[in-house]
């Protein structure tokens, strides 16, 4: 499997967080900057936590456990349960 890496999350627009009046302050972290009232999201530290879960799921994995993969939004739901399936781990679809 490929690893993230910053010009895959620009250029899946995976930058643009919430609008400002809809944010939870404990994302402050990793909020970068705010431009027209969005939020804009630091991919730097994205980058390192998305390889950081990466590698917990492997080892859980590993180990033998499941991992419930949930998809939330109409766009992933597809993708969710393909990916799920494909490694034969348990889904859920908010309907």
């Amino acid at each position: 499997m490929s690893r993230t890496n910053f010009d895959m999350l620009l250029q899946a627009g995976c930058h643009f967080g919430h609008l400002r009046r809809k944010w939870n302050p404990a994302m402050a972290p990793y909020i970068y900057t705010e431009r027209n009232g969005i939020h804009i999201i630091d991919l730097h530290k994205t980058v390192a936590k998305v390889d950081e879960a990466a590698e917990a799921l492997k080892q859980i994995a590993k180990s033998g456990k499941k991992i419930l993969f949930v998809a939330t939004k109409k766009q992933t739901k597809e993708i969710v349960a393909e990916k799920a399936t494909s490694v034969n781990m348990p889904y859920v679809i908010e309907r």
